[in-house]
């Protein structure tokens, strides 16, 4: 009863048979602990109950059981706990590879790679590897990256007589291709036996190294040799979803169609295929193509930023009115694509429905990243024009990082609450978070906005000499424009000319904007200058030298520029926003 429910995953329900059994007194065999070690393992126990099991085997009299031990081993290793795994390794009288096997997997997958490399020596001294073993050891060559024991393990398979199992010779390629080495990964393909997990390896592998054209090449040359998966499918439409090419979608859709493979994975990559291509219509066939029972939180996320993305933003609130019914979870994913949506039409409403949906139902206890949607909420309030809102949700956080931090600094520097920015930037400090690049940016780009200037060049030289952060071409366009504002052309000018990076057009612009503000045609000439060799057809330089010109009465300079204008036959892009009305 306990192996049935393992096999079909009640796991649960095999433990409670457990609990019954022993309410009953019913003696136990070499099977029986192991199932239940099993199971165990995959609900994910704590370390107090791995212990339990521990002492009722012994207990039992199966403390020595080899079966049990090695059920032991593994669930010890895959709590992390090394030493006692390796402690009821070591008071084993016999060990048999599972033992062995068992231990150097543990040692893996804590990322000890040393420490398996030496068990796997040891082996051989009792025992001979055998091809789990060698799978394993391959892992480990594969996270350690190191090419040279890659080729040793490649020597001993060889040696040893290995390459008649399909299982080693597809980790061996797998290897191979994790440490990018084309030329080897080729030379194997060529040599050995072929199935479709090698195919798809292969097509993994042109994937990852950007060789668009060899993966179609690839996948051409696996229809003539052997039957694709359903995965070669999905690794194929993952591929066309980053070239963005909808006509071999189309064809690839028709052959799944024509195939029967298809699953709810590969539907969800044809629908980010078909979303990036702008085919709306198609993903969401798709999606309703795909059982209920099937879409998970990736299927309804991938469909509502394809609306989000493509500015149907009624589609997007529909489809999560669909979501809240259909008891799917949400996810941070879900949650960000959905306050976009109220970021791109200013809809403070809807912005604070979603936050109270968040909190009445626990979201972010169950998220995984709680931190993220918090700050999504934080940047939805700012952007759609509730500081209030905003300063409120960031002081209830209880993991504020470096991004949550820099937001509200963002936050109160695009209200000009200069001073507000300051303080909280010193108060991020005192609390012993550093901060980073873009956390300068915003607390630079706040002193600006508020004419903060002794300020702004402070938190330049903190940045420089207390941080060790070297300044970008950002940081020194925001202390132009703070000198600029502050009517200290001279000082702006000579920060530009000192830079070791190479001034952009936006660092110029910022000059050139301060210069019309002060009227100094000098300097607005010379920034003028240097934005038309960046930007010869840009004409909205042309304009505000114009407007300079003009206001200092320089009608013939304001006819040539006006002139020059025209000639460029080019209309200036209208900006537009969007407010959420009542």
């Amino acid at each position: 009863m306990m192996k049935s429910s393992l096999e079909f995953g009640n796991f649960e329900m095999g433990v409670l048979i457990y609990r019954k059994m022993r309410q009953f007194g019913v003696q136990h065999d070499s099977f029986t602990l192991p199932i239940v070690n099993q199971l165990y393992l995959i609900i994910g126990c704590d370390l107090n109950c791995r212990k339990m099991m521990h002492c009722v085997g012994i207990h039992l009299g199966f403390g020595l059981d080899v079966y049990f031990c090695n059920t032991l081993i593994e669930l010890y290793a895959k709590c992390g706990c090394f030493s006692l795994a390796r402690q009821v390794f070591d008071e084993m009288p016999l060990r048999d590879h599972v033992s062995w096997t068992s231990m150097i997997a543990g040692c893996v997958s804590e990322g000890d790679i040393m420490r398996a490399f030496d068990l796997f020596c040891e082996m051989r001294s009792e025992v001979e590897p055998n091809s789990v073993t060698l799978i394993t050891m391959l892992q480990a060559c594969s996270c350690r990256g190191d090419v040279v024991l890659g080729k040793q393990f490649h020597s001993y398979i060889l040696k040893n007589g290995f390459l008649n199992d399909k299982f080693v010779i597809n980790s061996l390629f797998r290897m191979y291709t994790y440490m990018g080495i084309s030329l080897d990964v080729e030379t194997l393909f060529l040599e050995c036996s072929t199935d479709v997990v090698t195919w798809n390896t292969l097509i993994s592998f042109y994937i990852s190294s950007g060789s668009t054209n060899r993966v179609f090449e690839t996948f051409q040359a696996m229809l003539r040799e052997v039957r694709p998966s359903v995965e070669s499918l999905t690794l194929i439409a993952s591929a066309l979803s980053k070239c963005g090419n909808v006509s071999w979608g189309q064809q690839l859709h028709c052959f799944a169609i024509k195939t029967c493979l298809s699953d709810h994975i590969f539907s969800t990559c044809l629908m980010d295929l078909y979303s990036k291509c702008i085919d709306l219509d198609a993903c969401f066939r798709l999606f309703n193509e795909v059982p209920c029972r099937n879409r998970n939180t990736i299927t309804w996320s991938t469909l509502m930023s394809a609306f989000t993305e493509n500015g149907q933003y009624d589609r997007t609130i529909g489809l999560f009115n669909q979501l809240r019914s259909s008891g799917v979870e949400m996810t941070s994913e879900i949650l960000t694509c959905l306050l976009d949506v109220c970021i791109d039409t200013g809809a403070l409403h809807m912005g604070k429905e979603i936050h109270c949906y968040s909190i009445r139902n626990l979201l972010f206890k169950t998220l995984e990243n709680t931190s993220v949607a918090e700050t999504a909420i934080l940047n939805m309030y700012i952007k759609c024009g509730s500081i209030s809102c905003a300063r409120n949700t960031f002081y209830i956080m209880d993991d504020k990082d470096v991004i949550a931090w820099t937001s509200m600094i963002e936050g109160f520097g695009t209200y000009g609450l200069g001073r507000e920015a300051l303080a909280l930037f010193n108060q991020m400090v005192k609390e012993g978070i550093d901060p980073n690049a873009v956390t300068f940016l915003s607390i630079l780009s706040a002193c600006s906005h508020s004419g903060l200037t002794k300020e702004g060049c402070e938190v330049l030289n903190t940045m420089k000499w207390e941080f060790r952060l070297e300044p970008e071409l950002n940081h020194y366009t925001c202390i132009v424009d703070l000198l600029g504002r502050a009517g200290k052309l001279k000082d702006a000018l000579s920060v530009i000319l000192k830079m070791v990076a190479c001034p952009d057009s936006r660092i110029w612009g910022a000059l050139l904007a301060a210069c019309r503000v002060y009227m100094d045609r000098k300097i607005g000439e010379f920034a003028v200058k240097r934005l038309l060799e960046l930007e010869p057809d840009n004409m909205g330089y042309h304009i505000v030298f114009s407007n300079m010109q003009a206001t200092a009465g320089q009608w013939s300079d304001v006819e040539r520029l006006r002139t020059t204008v025209s000639e460029l036959s080019s209309a200036k892009m209208p900006g537009w926003s969007s407010v959420d009305v009542g």
